[in-house]
């Protein structure tokens, strides 16, 4: 049965890398966007009417200095949902080890990746292309692995034997993103005027999701995306990316492109903290465009409560004149909708939203 299902893949797979590798002068019409979809890939789209925030990470340890850190966290995530983070203390040489492991994975032959592939959403490894390439109407042009890394110890031996690097070099970067993410998450609860202990526990021995993306050169970028509009899941997504490509949508639903910055991690609110501040902060759309001319690489450890915690608004941020606005949902509750729906057509956040109007 394995075989067959290997054969019926082969016979519909085709990746991103692929096609760029064979010269395509033209995508594919099954990567065609609608107009009305297509991105301005102006560098300057956005930029010139809104400062996206970079927080220096290191004032948080400076008793002096971390209040006004805090505010400028609360400030960026009730703006945008959205900043960047310097001074994070993940070395460059741990970020560029990971994006080398995934720049020699995805230079695999691909009868070497497709060992990988699966359509299950329930995979704890899985390769593919495009979102779910098996039930996308409209492809996207990526590549990507994804693999459950917290606890390490209990995922690894599932990950990429080849190349011989990944596990170390990737390992090593998802246990130093776990730490990012405990004291991002710290933070981001002090903001909310919650406790620093509040769903510790929980955050501890939560999941963590890496999606390794490969966007190639594209031949027609101005009518295709790397991914459709979309939030995370997660209470954050922390994003390590080798060049711009990232653009997100703010107040005035306007797209704003990221600027590259060397060293720089990128940190996206999610679904769970959304729900959690009972909408104080919003989990951030975004979407990735693609270019011609190089291949971009990123990782997006996206981390959450453990698969079947169930994620509520906070009662201490519940009264009788701001009621639970959300009901509460789980990271499986989040894959099963995910394998029955269309996320481009409804964003999963709306479905446990009590006031659907």
């Amino acid at each position: 049965m394995e075989e067959a299902n290997k054969n019926v893949f082969d016979d519909c797979f085709t990746s991103a890398m692929a096609l760029t590798e064979s010269g395509v002068p033209h995508v594919p019409t099954r990567y065609i966007l609608p107009p009305s979809q297509r991105p301005v890939l102006s560098p300057s789209i956005g930029t010139g009417s809104i400062n996206l925030p970079v927080i220096d990470l290191s004032l948080l340890h400076d008793p002096l200095l971390r209040p006004s850190v805090i505010h400028e966290i609360e400030m960026a995530c009730k703006t945008l949902g959205f900043f960047q983070v310097t001074n994070h203390e993940i070395s460059s040489s741990v970020m560029r080890d990971a994006l080398d492991a995934a720049t020699r994975f995805f230079d695999l032959p691909a009868d070497e990746k497709m060992l990988l592939v699966s359509d299950d959403v329930h995979t704890p490894v899985r390769y593919g292309t495009s979102i779910n390439h098996a039930t996308d109407r409209v492809h996207y042009w990526r590549d990507f692995i994804k693999h459950y890394s917290h606890p390490l110890s209990n995922w690894i031996d599932l990950w990429p034997s080849n190349p011989p690097c990944y596990k170390e070099k990737v390992g090593r970067y998802a246990e130093a993103t776990h730490v990012l993410h405990k004291q991002l998450m710290e933070a981001i609860t002090e903001t909310l005027g919650l406790e620093k202990s509040y769903l510790q526990e929980e955050i501890e021995e939560g999941s963590q999701v890496m999606a390794v993306n490969c966007y190639p050169a594209c031949p027609e970028p101005e009518i295709a995306l790397g991914m459709p509009p979309h939030s995370d899941f997660s209470s954050l997504t922390i994003l390590l990316q080798s060049s711009q490509g990232l653009q997100i949508k703010d107040k005035n639903n306007k797209w704003v492109c990221v600027p590259y910055i060397e060293g720089a991690l990128i940190v996206q609110l999610g679904d769970q903290v959304e729900v959690m501040s009972n909408g104080v902060y919003k989990s951030v759309v975004h979407r990735v465009t693609v270019n011609k001319d190089v291949n971009r690489l990123s990782f997006a450890s996206l981390h959450s409560l453990p698969m079947n915690k169930k994620i509520s608004p906070a009662p201490q941020l519940v009264n009788e004149e701001k009621p639970a606005a959300y009901g509460d949902f789980s990271f499986n509750d989040f894959l099963e909708y995910i394998s029955r729906n269309d996320l481009t057509k409804q964003r999963f956040i709306d479905t446990v939203k009590k006031n659907k109007f």
